[in-house]
């Protein structure tokens, strides 16, 4: 279907795939329920009783309507496809019984292949600070490939509260949307896939904010990430995006957690895969926020991030830098005053303590 977006049927777009994931949650909750794909707490848990997963399915769901009914088929449309079912279909089997991070990673990466090789969804270039970089074949399909398993795992190491990570993905895909209107590159895919998972992702929200009926599980955390990272990819070869820094400041939360969780698991000499309970939002329910403050915060931040590399779009790149970089000044300060990377080191103190 050849779908025009203009200002009067954006509001359409996003009412339709919202509308849809609404609905969709509860029946997903009962097959959730009945499947056993529960989400027991544990002492890295923030909720207290049993909650259904799979919430993803009701994103993904509306997500096929939405591209039925206002996307443009083609080739790079049929590989997100092929690659978003390999991404849901791997969450969704993680979701009844968990499987190993060795066989999630292939997943990923054979996904990522679909959309490199198949869609020609490639990230040839890196224009960022001022900086330009070609990348020649084969480096330009590795890079790719890094870039879409990389931004896919920084939104399934976040998704730890009550709307978190489907909070911060439709910011995400808000920004995307405004920055595509600001620019007048309405019609491009990424414009329509933003707004269409907008809705999408703001319907399950409705469920998933605090106290959560249903948690998206990894069918949807790795199902955003995949998308995001893949709009972002469709942004440069619209020229959307116009720089690399425009995605990483909007993701900059997750893509900041996601570093100083590998540094912190390196630090401790455990795998990267290894889950913690030290990840940005858990040292803020520490400072005793709670968990909708908590969100709330985050969100507020990366609304900010998004509004910076908005005034980047517009031509005030100079103010934007200043912008981020005290962003990124007050986030370190952040970090310092937690123990988000050094926490390891207190509990051996305490263990040693104990011992004597």
């Amino acid at each position: 279907m050849n779908f025009e977006v203009n200002g009067h049927n954006i509001f359409y777009i996003v009412l339709v795939t919202f509308l849809t994931s609404v609905v969709l949650v509860p029946f997903i909750k009962k097959a959730a329920e009945h499947a056993n794909a529960m989400d027991i707490p544990n002492e890295r848990s923030a909720h207290t009783v049993p909650t259904p997963r799979m919430g993803g399915l009701a994103i993904f769901g509306a997500f096929l309507l939405g591209y039925m009914l206002f996307a443009r088929t083609s080739i790079q449309m049929v590989s997100i496809l092929i690659g978003g079912i390999i991404i849901v279909l791997t969450g969704l089997f993680d979701d009844i019984k968990p499987m190993t991070a060795r066989v999630k990673f292939m997943m990923q990466i054979i996904a990522a292949c679909v959309v490199v090789f198949y869609g020609n969804i490639v990230l040839n270039h890196i224009d960022m600070l001022g900086i330009n970089i070609d990348f020649p074949i084969p480096i330009n399909y590795l890079v790719t490939i890094l870039f879409i398993v990389s931004i896919t795992n920084a939104i399934n190491l976040i998704d730890g509260l009550d709307g978190l990570s489907s909070g911060v993905s439709s910011i995400y895909f808000a920004t995307i949307a405004i920055i595509a209107f600001i620019l007048n590159k309405k019609q491009g895919l990424d414009t329509i896939l933003s707004l269409i998972m907008l809705g999408s992702t703001l319907g399950f929200l409705v469920h998933n904010f605090h106290p959560a009926k249903i948690f998206m599980g990894d069918t949807g955390s790795l199902f955003l990430g995949f998308i995001i990272s893949v709009i972002a990819l469709l942004g440069f070869k619209a020229t959307t995006l116009t720089s690399l820094i425009i995605p990483i400041l909007i993701l900059a939360i997750p893509i900041f957690d996601t570093a100083l969780a590998i540094f912190r698991r390196l630090l401790k000499g455990e795998k990267i895969s290894a889950p913690d309970k030290e990840h940005f939002h858990h040292q803020l329910l520490k400072m005793k926020f709670g968990v909708r403050g908590t969100v709330l915060i985050i969100y507020a931040i990366n609304i900010v991030f998004a509004a910076v590399s908005i005034f980047f779009v517009l031509g005030d790149s100079k103010v934007a830098m200043i912008l981020y970089v005290a962003l990124m000044l007050l986030l370190l300060f952040l970090v310092i005053k937690t123990d988000i990377l050094f926490n390891h080191h207190k509990d051996d103190k305490k263990e040693k303590k104990k011992q004597s």
